[in-house]
């Protein structure tokens, strides 16, 4: 466990604006001590984002803090410092930054990620899963805006405002979480009881969608990404899905609409996986079929799939450090909203706005604000290609 001792801000030299919204600002600063540069956030201290406790700190904020305090690995975004400025409610969290996150850098390249350097950044982002799953915390929001990438190639998993520990027998919790686009159908169905697994179809998700250089399941309302799931993986039932109509959509428990009414599905049988990846191989099938297995229960965990035999055939992944190299982005404005479940609070993200999907935005709960990212280093590796006109970027993913 590691505790943060109190800095104060006047340490760091803002430099520029990364993102504002609802529960903070995000600054790219330098440490006048050390020169590094890092990502100083600015908690929004407000009466209306209450605290377990009673005050003003947001609850996301502190579950993050708390939890990055015990949380040290490789691939998951390192907090250094808290620090704080004069007056009590100017308070600042001290993040290392990172040049790059995989949503923005996808909607940019000319080109998709290799095959090869899709395994490097699964096996990193897996890795980084695998530890938080061992140490029975649940990540809730796995999304390809919350993996940086350093300009060495190296994935870190950021944003712990949605984290949760979990324990054996299952607590209840809030479904209204995940990002709809990567959002499990065991919580879209309504169960408040789950685990790790949630994490598993996301990474399953953010798989297809390196691999597709598109989102997998873009749908805008709950219903609409219940559609999608069924046309891509056919309709679920209890023959593959023990217990799954008991779930409380399609019992009728929670009711889709107003009278309560059990949820009906989509008829349709077929799994069309191969069909969607007519490219990948057997062994690369499996994994993506395991990963986005309907039953939690039969779901592939993350210690199953770092060892999956996909990683060991060719192409085989390739060494970080020859990741390719990309152009700074710039990032556009969005406007940021929240929505509430149960007394958790989520942080919601339009469902059509076009542009970047900046992580630093996602670190304080909101979408971004005219920035810029370091410029990549110099190096023999060429850039994947040039930035694409924002008209063909990805629209945003919502959580609500």
């Amino acid at each position: 466990m590691s505790s943060y001792s109190s800095l104060p801000v006047s340490r760091f030299e803002k430099l520029n604006l990364l993102g504002e919204g609802t529960y903070g600002s995000v600054f790219r600063a330098r440490d006048k001590e050390s020169g590094e540069i890092v990502a100083l956030k600015k908690i929004r201290i407000s009466s209306k984002e209450k605290s377990g406790g009673g005050g003003g700190f947001p609850l996301t904020s502190l579950r993050e803090v708390s939890l990055l305090r015990y949380v040290h690995h490789p691939h998951i975004v390192e907090l250094r410092h808290i620090a704080v400025g004069r007056k009590m409610d100017s308070i600042f969290l001290v993040f290392e930054h990172l040049q790059y996150d995989l949503a923005d850098l996808l909607d940019r390249m000319s080109r998709p990620f290799t095959e090869s350097e899709t395994k490097t950044l699964m096996l990193q982002l897996l890795s980084a899963v695998n530890f938080l799953h061992q140490n029975f915390i649940v990540h809730r929001d796995l999304k390809l805006s919350n993996l940086l990438l350093d300009a060495k190639g190296r994935l870190k998993l950021a944003d712990f405002g949605l984290a949760r520990q979990f324990s054996n027998p299952l607590k209840a919790m809030t479904p209204k979480v995940v990002t709809l686009w990567y959002r499990a159908p065991e919580l879209l169905l309504g169960t408040d009881k789950y685990h790790s697994a949630v994490d598993m179809w996301a990474v399953g998700c953010i798989f297809g969608e390196l691999l597709r250089h598109r989102p997998l399941l873009p749908g805008k309302t709950e219903l609409s990404q219940l559609a999608l799931i069924c046309d891509l993986l056919g309709s679920p039932n209890e023959k593959i899905w023990p217990g799954f109509t008991e779930l409380h959509r399609m019992s009728g428990a929670a009711g889709d609409g107003d009278g309560g009414e059990p949820l009906s599905l989509p008829a349709q049988p077929y799994n069309n996986l191969s069909h969607q990846f007519s490219h990948l191989t057997e062994a690369g099938l499996d994994l993506l079929s395991r990963l986005l297995t309907y039953d939690p229960s039969k779901r592939i965990t993350a210690s199953k799939a770092l060892n999956h035999p996909y990683f060991l055939e060719e192409p085989k992944p390739i060494p970080t450090e020859l990741m390719p190299r990309f152009a700074p982005a710039t990032i556009h404005t969005t406007t940021p909203t929240t929505a509430a479940a149960g007394n958790e609070s989520v942080s919601a993200i339009p469902t059509s706005e076009a542009g970047s999907r900046s992580m630093y935005s996602n670190m304080s709960g909101m979408h971004p604000s005219s920035s810029t990212s370091l410029a990549a280093s110099s190096t023999a590796i060429p850039p994947v290609g040039p930035v694409v006109s924002s008209s063909k970027k990805r629209k945003h993913e919502s959580i609500v």
